[in-house]
């Protein structure tokens, strides 16, 4: 019976959709299903990167308990269909407020996860944003994703930012969409699981490692195909063939730091489009953001990633939409497993949700496959949440009884 309802509902999606959804969905109905299965598709070392946390994980924690404390009233009566979720973000419209938040080396996950994110992002028609210490490079990905291309830069703060500056020169040229400054990554902490597993400070494979390999033959051959995990985009600074830990010293040389906010004036002087800061959790921080003509406030504490003792971003969140959400575009990452977790975030201001962890959980568990279905999953789950709750339209989830326990006050 539930397969045959859920057949009904899913042939009303919006574009997007794509046609192995019903096949995965019976395998993997959930973002928490995609994680258990990845472990047995790619090496320990690989899982613990791209899931682990600061410390022992209790910023992770804390972001998921923040998003289930949410809880909604819902209104009943007015609705008689699922609602459209496109939306539009900086004057393109996208087919739901649905993106996938810039990661540091997923291809160390899976071999090749920037493309095959990038693809299915552009398949789906949501937004991508490349993290410029991923594996593939800005003019890669501009061929792939054309139309839903986003790029975050952090601080290259050597020769007066001539990394930095070349790179917004590179992004324009190619295309880019939406730029995002990142704030929140002053130095750079411990993340235990990630250490216990054998990655410290150069990518050194040791005997247990390369033993974890040999037992992951989809891995593998995603390796065969795809290459090793390499830092693309910044790697043409270093020399062409610079091995990957030599790329690495050259990053930890050049790069690092919080923007100023003079640095993030001369940032957006240079770049003319739309332009994000990304990593904010205070109103006033906001405040100063959108005072200087930023256009868009990325509200995130790192995804748990860099210190555990942060406000959840969906706490924070409340106090900057009331702070500046007239003014600016909100957007939000840092704890979402589910297009219900992105309805508690438009609910509470936000006008889209990004998620980075569940899409590599989705990479290990599918491979190829895996970010299309998650965003399916996603969309499919965010249209249901949205008629569950009466909301019209994406819009209307704004309207909604919110009681948010865990939203703080700043003074």
């Amino acid at each position: 019976m539930h397969d045959v309802t859920a057949k009904k509902e899913h042939t009303h999606l919006p574009h997007g959709i794509g046609a192995n959804f019903e096949r995965l969905y019976k395998l993997y109905p959930t973002s928490a299903y995609l994680r258990r299965a990845a472990p047995h598709n790619v090496p320990l070392f690989s899982f613990e990167y791209g899931d682990t946390g600061a410390g022992a994980d209790v910023g992770i924690a804390h972001n998921w308990a923040a998003f289930d404390s949410i809880k909604i009233v819902p209104r009943y009566g007015g609705i008689t269909d699922l609602p459209p979720v496109d939306v539009e973000l900086f004057g393109t419209r996208y087919a739901a407020p649905i993106g996938i938040a810039p990661m540091g080396g997923p291809s160390l996950v899976w071999p090749g996860a920037d493309v095959l994110l990038a693809k299915a992002a552009q398949r789906a028609r949501v937004p991508y944003t490349l993290g410029v210490a991923g594996g593939a490079t800005i003019e890669e990905i501009a061929k792939v994703a054309p139309d839903v291309f986003w790029l975050q830069l952090y601080r290259f703060y050597q020769n007066d930012h001539a990394i930095g500056f070349d790179l917004i020169r590179r992004a324009t040229a190619a295309g880019v969409k939406v730029m995002a400054l990142t704030l929140d990554v002053p130095v750079r902490t411990t993340r235990s699981r990630e250490a216990y597993a054998g990655l410290g400070r150069e990518f050194h494979p040791n005997m247990r490692m390369i033993g974890e390999m040999i037992v992951r033959p989809k891995w593998l051959l995603a390796l065969l195909r795809h290459g090793y995990p390499r830092f693309a985009t910044i790697r043409q600074y270093v020399g062409e063939r610079a091995g990957t830990n030599e790329v690495i010293a050259f990053a930890r040389k050049n790069m690092g730091g919080v923007f100023s906010w003079e640095e993030v004036a001369r940032y957006r002087d240079k770049w003319k489009g739309p332009m994000l800061v990304k990593g904010i959790l205070h109103p006033a921080d906001a405040e100063k953001a959108v005072s200087m003509g930023i256009d868009g406030i990325w509200v995130s504490n790192h995804g748990g990633r860099q210190i555990e003792a942060l406000v959840p971003s969906i706490d924070a969140l409340p106090a900057i939409v009331s702070a500046v959400g007239k003014k600016a575009t909100i957007v939000l990452d840092s704890g979402i497993r589910s297009g219900q977790d992105v309805m508690r975030a438009l609910a509470l201001g936000a006008e889209a949700g990004f998620a980075g962890k569940s899409f590599l959980w989705a990479l290990g568990a599918l491979g190829d496959e895996g970010p299309a279905h998650l965003i399916d999953l996603y969309i499919d789950e965010l249209r249901s949440s949205l008629g569950q709750i009466g909301a019209r339209s994406v819009a209307d989830a704004r309207k909604a009884v919110v009681r948010h326990p865990g939203a703080w006050k700043f003074e």
